[in-house]
């Protein structure tokens, strides 16, 4: 098994052993990646190496995908370096840039040289992009990004060569990222491209494109703060009071995050002249007063309470303004609601506030005011204008400001250090004017607040949580040293000291200094890497502060004054002291000054080291602009890069060291073992080992002055490194830039001198050609002629043509006349002949009707004759019974009634007959009628049927 080789290779950067197959590497680290998984739930180192473990190996891939790409610039590079970013993305590590590594060093000097080219896709660059924000999530990081790379100009250098386009999503993102990075931070303006970049920002803060207006806004704003530079290169420009009046216009935009931002460019820019004076004058002035304060209470997101902040910040710098907001009518409600807004809100918001009202502490009058608000209770603090929703709304301010300066160590640093400002403004505000009746109360509950910052780390927590500790502490200890220097002179002072010697103890005190002092190096061994220089510095000037206050509560606190002079009289302490007397800060120096005038007359305290050290100190300090000046003579050739090399400096276990400490040992054994008697020879014996033991410290002196010069070299080397990675990777941007142009100047060079072949081939062809036009000439000049004689033919036969086409015309609309005539005439014949179909199914029906009128008329007749026919059989019935009516006597009534019955019958018929014949009489004359018409019909179509005849033959 080959797993320990392959861990080795994965964590460490080495390759594996020479009996591991190279194919298997794959295999084998996601095998042992899944065994760690798996037992992480059981083992949180476990899980934590692990973790680092899949770090390293991406960064690694990520490298490699890089230089992939530098290789051979493919899409498949593109895009498998591409998908490596966003795996690195995806493991949300925030903490690579502080580590110290070199390896996500490199990394991202790889991704900034690929941006930095113009040939890299948007998509590429964007996923780089997105990195760099993601990376550039805290201070420190942002810290680290400007200190050791040049992410300022790559990211202007992308804006640059897409100006052209600034709606294009990678140079809205590229605005995003260099208005985080560039927050609170001074750019310098002899950066590269940074001319270019605020030439593209004021060009398109003035157009109407509000997608790119906001972000251009912003980095303005982060541009043109606290930097005379940018504001002198802005001022120079040529379009500077169009680009004012562009600004002017956006404090009416309905955004307040574009109305904050274009306020706080115009009051870098112009609060100092007389259009600053007149946009910020006592009429104006109130209203952006009440917009900072209405943004910080009310919140119109995290990025425009943080821009309102710094924008009263700086107005505030300026007197007249900060007389505006003394005599401000609305300054107490607001103030009342800032304060509140200590309570229940996220850390982001607290450091702004808090940053806030240390910057208000400045004006006297304000501090006054802020003092009353935080340490009077609320039920004395009810002001006539204050709404009570904000006067009840969460907890008292003094706990809440206690709460944000005693938070974890882990927590956010800002706000603790902000607090901790603004209770020694609170404190000395309080106890120098009539408020001194809370400082009793005040102090008793801050003392307890600041025991708990000066207890010490875990020191295997890291150098990270070290350094926060070392600042907390000096800010507390600050704050203990303020109070009593201001007790000392107050009446209850006896009080104060009392409370003061309880909670702060000598063993404290104590444990304090002992970890501090076992940071600390001394100004040579500290300039072998920069974290250890900055611990050094910090550790060392919160010993010479705790010291100071322990000498002044030496007399009040047990054990305090024996603890005090013991600790002077500590070697280490040379250290602290060399640093702060060689420092270029007076406070430090005359702290150590006045901590020095307390050791000096101490019998052990080592004065003579003391010299030494500052006289090496000196001498380094002398010494090292000639060290940097030959570092920076060092050959490319000896310069090996994507390595980290070592610094093994000489130190306590060091092997000439442990030779001198066994020869001392060797010694006192030696003494110890022999009987006390007195022997000639031992005093030469040890003059020759004192002699020995000299010469091998002077050279171990001396080989530490090498080590440590070389220590240096190496430093101004990886110094040079990055510095040479940037130009290099400018100089083969400007190389492959100028390729392309040279590239682009031959493929032109040639189209010209094919162009010029061409044209004298054509003018070789326009001579012949103009020879035969020279002869051909002539005959055209014959042409000519005849072209004249045809030209009179030509105008009389136009004028010909000009009649006829006259007539032609008239000809035309005479036939559109008849003819819109003859369609009317078609129109109407059809009418007609519908209108005749029409009558001639009605001539048929009405016919049918007649015919069928004749049958009935008929059947009638028969009828009637029928009936005169039984009439005459009657009346020969009749006669006949006549004769017999002495027979039929009895029935002579009833014959009579059938007679009388048919009689009526008959008249009945008749009345019939006479009916029907008046009708049949009406019918014929109706038939007579139609017929008339029907002919009249057929006489009207014949002889319009001739008329069409006759038109068409006269057409």
């Amino acid at each position: 098994m080959h797993c320990p080789s392959i861990l080795k290779w994965i964590a460490g950067g080495s390759r594996p052993s020479a009996g591991v197959k190279t194919e298997s590497k794959t295999n084998l680290t996601d095998s042992v990646y899944c065994l760690g998984v798996k037992n992480s739930k059981r083992d949180p180192k476990t899980a934590v190496f692990f973790a680092e473990m899949d770090v390293t190996t991406s960064l690694k891939s990520l490298l490699l995908a890089a230089r992939q790409y530098k290789n051979n610039k493919n899409s498949l590079n593109s895009s498998q370096l591409q998908k490596q970013i966003e795996d690195v993305s995806s493991l949300r590590c925030s903490s690579l840039l502080t580590s110290g590594q070199v390896l996500p060093s490199e990394c991202l000097s790889g991704l900034l040289e690929v941006a930095g080219d113009p040939n890299t896709s948007h998509a590429l660059t964007g996923a780089i992009l997105s990195l760099l924000a993601q990376l550039a999530s805290d201070d420190e990081s942002r810290e680290t990004l400007h200190s050791s790379y040049n992410i300022v100009g790559t990211l202007a250098a992308i804006v640059h060569w897409n100006r052209a386009t600034p709606e294009e999503p990678v140079v809205l993102q590229c605005l995003q990222v260099l208005q985080r990075l560039t927050y609170n931070v001074r750019i310098l303006h002899c950066a590269s491209h940074v001319d270019e970049l605020l030439s593209f920002l004021m060009l398109n803060i003035q157009s109407n494109n509000d997608d790119i207006t906001k972000p251009c806004l912003g980095l303005m704003a982060n541009l043109c703060r606290h930097n005379l530079s940018v504001q002198a290169q802005i001022k120079s420009q040529g379009n500077v009071k169009a680009f004012y009046r562009a600004l002017i216009n956006f404090l009416g935009h309905n955004c307040l995050t574009v109305v904050v931002f274009a306020l706080s460019i115009l009051s870098s820019l112009t609060l100092n002249e007389e259009v600053g004076q007149k946009l910020f004058n006592a009429k104006n002035i109130h209203q952006t007063f009440q917009l900072i304060f209405n943004i910080t209470v009310n919140g119109d997101g995290t990025l425009t309470r943080n821009y309102a902040v710094d924008l009263l910040v700086d107005l505030l710098k300026n007197p007249k303004i900060a007389d505006y907001l003394t005599n401000y009518k609305h300054l107490p409600v607001c103030l009342n609601e800032v304060v509140s807004l200590l309570h229940g809100k996220d850390p982001d918001t607290a450091v702004k506030v808090l940053e806030l009202l240390v910057s208000l502490c400045s004006v006297p009058a304000l501090r006054r005011l802020i003092c009353e608000m935080v340490l009077r209770p609320v039920a004395l603090r009810l002001h006539p204008g204050v709404r009570s929703g904000a006067q009840t709304r969460g907890s008292e301010p003094c706990l809440d400001l206690l709460q944000w300066a005693t938070g974890p160590l882990q927590g956010p640093e800002q706000c603790t250090l902000q607090a901790l400002s603004l209770l020694t403004e609170l404190f000395e505000e309080a106890i120098d004017s009539s408020l001194s009746d809370l400082a009793q109360s005040f102090v008793e509950l801050l003392l307890p607040a600041l025991q708990g910052l000066l207890q010490a780390p875990d020191p295997s927590e890291g150098e990270q949580l070290l350094k926060r500790h070392c600042i907390r502490a000096g800010r507390a200890v600050d704050l203990l040293l303020d109070i009593h220097t201001h007790i000392s002179h107050h009446y209850f002072k006896d009080f104060l000291k009392t409370l003061v010697s309880q909670y702060i103890s000598s063993e404290l005190c104590m444990l304090q200094v002992e970890l501090l002092l076992s940071n600390t190096q001394d100004y040579i061994s500290s300039n072998g890497s920069g974290s250890d220089s900055q611990l050094s510095q910090m550790c060392s000037e919160t010993v010479l502060k705790t010291l100071e206050l322990m000498s002044q509560l030496k007399q009040h606190v047990a054990d305090m004054e024996t603890c005090f002079y013991r600790i002077l009289q500590d070697q280490r302490m040379v250290v602290p002291l060399s640093l702060a007397l060689t420092s270029n800060l007076r406070e430090r120096v005359q702290t150590a000054l006045r901590i020095l005038f307390e050791a000096a007359p101490l019998p052990d305290f080592p004065a003579v080291i003391l010299g030494e050290s500052i006289a090496a100190s000196n001498a380094y300090r002398q010494k090292e602009p000639e060290l940097v000046v030959r570092g920076s003579t060092i050959q490319e050739d000896g310069v090996t890069y994507g390595k980290s090399f070592p610094l093994s400096i000489t130190g306590p276990c060091s092997p000439s060291r442990q030779n001198i400490d066994s020869l001392i040992e060797k010694l006192q054994t030696s003494m110890q073992l022999q009987e006390p008697m007195k022997d000639v020879h031992m005093s030469e014996i040890i003059d020759i080992y004192e002699q020995k033991i000299s010469a091998l410290a002077s050279k171990e002196g001396r080989l530490q002055d090498l080590l440590e010069a070389k220590a240096l070299a190496l430093s101004q080397a990886d110094r040079l490194i990055a510095q040479y990675r940037c130009q290099r990777a400018q100089a083969e941007a400007e190389a492959r830039k100028l390729a392309s142009l040279l590239k682009e100047t031959e493929r032109r060079k040639e189209e010209l001198q094919a162009e010029l072949s061409e044209q004298v081939l054509e003018v070789e062809k326009l001579k012949t050609d103009s020879q035969q036009l020279l002869q051909h000439n002539s005959k055209l000049q014959a042409v000519s002629d005849e072209h004249h004689n045809l030209k009179g033919t030509y105008n009389q036969l136009l004028s010909r043509y000009n009649k006829n086409e006259g007539m032609l015309k008239e000809l035309q609309a005479a036939h559109i006349s008849l003819t819109q005539q003859a369609e009317g005439l078609r129109k109407s014949n059809e009418a007609l002949k519908m209108q005749q179909e029409r009558l001639s199914a009605e001539l048929i029906q009405k016919e049918q009707q007649v015919t069928a009128l004749e049958e009935t008329v008929q059947e009638k007749r028969s009828i009637i004759a029928g009936l005169q026919a039984e009439v005459k059989k009657q009346e020969e019935q009749a006669s006949e019974m006549e004769e017999s009516t002495n027979l039929l006597k009895k029935e002579l009534t009833k014959t009579e009634q059938a007679r009388k019955d048919a009689s009526i019958k008959a008249s009945s018929l008749e009345l019939q007959k006479t009916q029907l014949e008046t009708k049949l009489q009406k019918k014929e004359e109706e038939l007579s009628k139609h017929m008339q018409m029907i002919a009249m019909i057929h006489s009207l179509s014949s002889g319009k049927l001739k008329n069409d005849t006759s038109a068409n033959l006269s057409l």
